[in-house]
């Protein structure tokens, strides 16, 4: 019988290898990215839950910022709750869902396509519902991932949508062989940081609440990694903007209360350190990850990540120090991050 969160971390480490195995599929991506382009400036419809949902949100920003394309975050609810007559027929649609089989995604797919929507699955099972439903399927290519939670198809989200991107901005090649560099970066960073990770997780062993912060870029690894720190070690994780915190929030923290931000060397650095400054003025202790996690200052705990070559890729490494420090994290605590209370691999709730 393996260690508990032996699985977690195992598929935590083989993320260099599941993004290789995606970028010899890149061909695929060809047609697909053409015809999302071909449909500007309709919005391109991003929609999953948890960590699908979070990598979606970093969709809204690869499209933007790498093909000038507008993308959102869809409501499911609005169509298959509400059956909004909504024009869709010029849209183009990417559902995000690592099992392929939650079922109001797999609903709002099949009501997208009948109404004329371009409907894409990225998914981790080819043979799966949602790529039954949907007009075009993107195998993830991440392998088998048995611990509940997700490491590396989330991973895989990000690449796929950035391949999507750069495809539809016409430079597939130059964005494949970025996340090829990156997958090289990886590699090196896992083991000093996994160190770093046990080291300092200890101290966050009797923490109930935290905050975890980014903005851009980074709203998804803070989504992220609130989400792995909540299902695998039990700690009630909010996600929220740089910008957000002064909304209200700010107004929960006391002293020692854990804010963790994600700094990364991009155009929203500047509101991330200002909202540390105003975390650590309540009396925050700080948490500081990501390629500018140097700029936070009074940062307590420190996981930086090397700089990607462009500021679209920050995510893909930036959400490993989440990932790791989850996985030691749950360790100390005495919890199995390969099984969480409660949680299933595959989930069927709508």
């Amino acid at each position: 019988m393996s260690r508990p969160g032996a699985l977690f971390l195992s598929e935590i480490r083989g993320q260099p290898d599941a993004i290789g195995r995606l970028l010899e599929r890149t061909s695929d991506y060809d047609a697909v990215a053409a015809e999302i382009a071909k449909r500007a400036p309709a919005p391109i419809r991003l929609v999953g839950h948890g960590s699908s949902d979070a990598a979606a949100s970093y969709g809204v920003y690869a499209f933007g910022v790498l093909a000038g394309l507008t993308a959102m975050w869809d409501s499911i609810s609005l169509t298959t709750y509400y059956d909004a007559k909504l024009d869709v027929s010029n849209s183009a649609v990417i559902a995000l869902s690592q099992s392929g089989q939650t079922q109001d995604v797999v609903e709002y797919v099949m009501r997208m396509r009948a109404r004329g929507a371009f409907t894409v699955a990225l998914t981790n099972d080819p043979r799966s519902a949602l790529a039954q439903t949907a007009e075009a399927t993107l195998p993830l290519m991440a392998g088998p991932e048995r611990s509940v939670a997700a490491s590396k198809t989330y991973m895989n989200q990000l690449a796929s949508l950035a391949l999507l991107a750069g495809g539809a901005a016409g430079k597939a090649r130059k964005i494949a062989d970025g996340l090829r560099r990156v997958t090289e970066q990886m590699t090196e960073m896992l083991d000093p940081l996994g160190l770093r990770a046990g080291e300092i997780a200890p101290a966050f062993t009797y923490v109930e609440r935290m905050f975890v912060i980014g903005r851009g870029f980074e709203l998804a690894t803070a989504r992220e990694v609130a989400l792995k720190l909540t299902e695998t070690c039990r700690i009630a994780a909010e996600p929220l903007t740089a910008t957000d915190l002064a909304h209200g929030p700010v107004a929960a923290i006391e002293a020692l209360f854990p804010v963790w931000a994600i700094a990364s060397h991009d155009e929203t650095l500047a509101a991330v350190i200002e909202a540390t400054v105003r975390a650590r003025a309540a009396g925050a202790t700080l948490v500081a990850s990501g390629s500018a996690a140097a700029k936070i200052p009074h940062a307590a705990f420190s996981l930086p990540v090397p700089r990607p070559p462009r500021p679209a890729f920050a995510p893909l490494l930036s959400v490993v120090a989440g990932q790791l420090f989850a996985a030691a994290l749950a360790r100390a605590r005495g919890l199995d991050a390969d099984h969480p209370e409660q949680l299933t691999k595959v989930t069927l709730a709508q």
